[in-house]
Order: C-alpha cells, then structure tokens, then sequence
C-alpha cells in the first residue's frame, strides 16, 4: 500500500473512525514551549499551580489538540489532507503522564467541494473526554 497517499473523498464513508494514542511527557511540554513560547506558569511551575483550580502543572491544551492533527494527516482521511478549520472544547486538564487517544470519525462528506467535516475527540486513560470538537478538511486528491 502506498502510504504517502490518503484516502480520497469517493474512499471515504461516514462512520470511518481512526485513532492515534500518545503519552504526555514533561519533555512535550517543554518542547511544546520551545515552539508556541507560551511560558504559561501552569504549565512549568508547580508552586504557582498548587494555586490554580487544578492543584498541579498542567500540559497546554494544544498538545493534546495536535494529537488530532496527527490523525487527519496521517490515517483518516490522511497524507494530502488540508486541515481547514477546527472548533475545540477543553473539557478536562490534560496532567504530565496522561495517555490522551484522539479519535477522528467522518461526519459529513461534501464531494462536490472535497471536503470532510470530522468528529474529533480527545480522551484520556480512564475515558473522560479533554477536548471534543469539529474539523473541517479537504480530502487528498
């Protein structure tokens, strides 16, 4: 199989789900920092978040996010794809050592327009739901 092409709006049906799973280390976010610069003391500095609603640092939303972009670009509808919009709800902190699985499932096909609306979801190890959303993309061609 050549895996440098994604799926194809006509090779897509909705229901098709995908997955990826990661572990979030400390090293995420501190390398997370290096690239937003987002200095945030929730995130690096634990006697400023014992002061915080959730008690201890926690990894940037985003983090979790990109694990997202990691599906659509890499499964479903995967390489090619063009990510053009995306709405997030952060509903849980995601904690250093979290295991956080994105799960994309095709919602909506517009084939006139190559474009796919995907459900994306981001939980963590015991099931709760961090992040729950919609994205918009353009299919490989």
């Amino acid at each position: 199989m050549d895996n440098t092409k994604g799926k194809k709006i006509n090779e897509l049906k909705v229901g098709q789900s995908a997955c990826f799973t990661k572990t979030v280390s400390e090293a995420d976010v501190y390398n997370y920092i290096g690239v937003s610069g987002d200095f945030n003391p929730a995130h690096i500095n634990e006697e400023y978040a014992k002061d915080t609603t959730f008690k201890t640092r926690i990894a940037h939303g985003m983090i979790s996010a990109g694990f997202i972009s990691a599906v659509l670009g890499t499964q479903l509808p995967g390489p090619g794809t063009i990510y053009l919009s995306q709405d997030l709800k952060f509903t849980h902190p995601v904690h250093f050592g979290d295991t956080i699985t994105a799960t994309c499932t095709v919602e909506e096909l517009f084939p006139e327009k190559n474009r796919v609306i995907m459900d994306t979801v981001c939980t963590n190890q015991y099931g709760e739901t961090v992040i729950e959303g919609r994205a918009l993309v353009l299919a490989p061609l």
